[in-house]
């Protein structure tokens, strides 16, 4: 009952903390705004977007951004807002993913060397060591190349290269956590490891990897799009952001819109999901939060 109690008086403490810190954080609340219409506009291209992304018209070809075309067209005639709106759609969903599965990946390998130790500890990490040893980008450029250009193959190899910093995290924050009280008198109970880590361990480990993840989303769909712009990601038919800056590489000296529109909305949507990450990580550490 004293536990029940503590918590009944805790819960309004940090909903008032919680309100204190998104009322005092603007930046927070703008990125929030920015990728929401974001995040919506391209989920609805179909119903948004005037003109299929698709559709080709040679006599309307690099046209200049005007009232019918908002973002001009590239040199197939193809309307870019509408390109931009269904390539969005895709890279969102996209970079989602590759933090999703990295997530999958690192979390249950962090969980197992931080909780267990020992050798278990010294294997996987020194496993994740292996590669974290490549630079950030060229391992998935060496994964995609050996799984052939593709924009899911794209997505493994990301995911792939990314699951050690997760896993490692995960480790950092598991290891703390073990040393709790209340694990020792889970164990002394006589409760299993794995229920340990599914119900104490892991709900305990989270917060880094969620402030991590919601940083990582930008950057993922940072790097779909370098990695379809040198033509490992996306292919034609697909709309991808990255794709789309590729096409007009041999247009954008002189005509602009097709290059810098199109980057642009790449350089929006990540810089309002690193406001986001940078609120979450104030709202979700309280330390950090008050400056402590």
């Amino acid at each position: 009952m004293i536990m029940l109690a503590s918590d009944i008086i805790e819960r309004p403490n940090r909903l008032i903390r919680v309100k204190a810190l998104v009322a005092q954080n603007r930046l927070f609340v703008l990125g929030v705004a920015i990728l929401f219409i974001v995040v919506a506009t391209c989920m609805l291209a179909s119903w948004v977007a005037p003109y299929e992304p698709a559709k080709i018209v040679m006599s309307g070809r690099l046209l200049p951004p005007s009232a019918e075309h908002m973002m001009g067209t590239d040199r197939l005639g193809r309307d870019i807002f509408s390109r931009v709106l269904y390539g969005g759609r895709t890279s969102i969903l996209i970079g989602l993913c590759v933090v999703l599965i990295a997530m999958l990946i690192g979390c249950p390998v962090g969980l197992m060397a931080g909780y267990f130790g020992g050798r278990t500890d010294l294997l996987l990490m020194r496993l994740s060591d292996v590669f974290l040893a490549f630079p950030p980008l060229l391992l998935p450029i060496a994964i995609t190349a050996a799984l052939g250009p593709g924009l899911w193959n794209a997505v493994i190899a990301l995911a792939v290269s990314w699951f050690p910093w997760y896993a490692r995290m995960m480790r950092a924050a598991a290891t703390m956590v073990r040393q709790e009280l209340y694990i020792g008198a889970a164990r002394t109970i006589g409760v299993g490891h794995f229920r340990i880590l599914v119900r104490h361990v892991a709900p305990n480990s989270l917060t880094p990897l969620i402030v991590q993840a919601s940083m990582d989303f930008g950057y993922a769909i940072l790097a779909v799009a370098s990695l379809s712009f040198i033509g490992l990601g996306a292919r034609s038919p697909a709309v991808e952001w990255g794709l789309i800056a590729a096409d007009s590489r041999t247009d954008f000296l002189d005509q602009w819109w097709t290059a810098l529109l199109p980057g642009f909305s790449i350089f929006v949507t990540v810089l309002a999901v690193n406001l986001v990450g940078d609120g979450l990580r104030d709202v979700l550490d309280s330390k950090q939060g008050r400056g402590e």
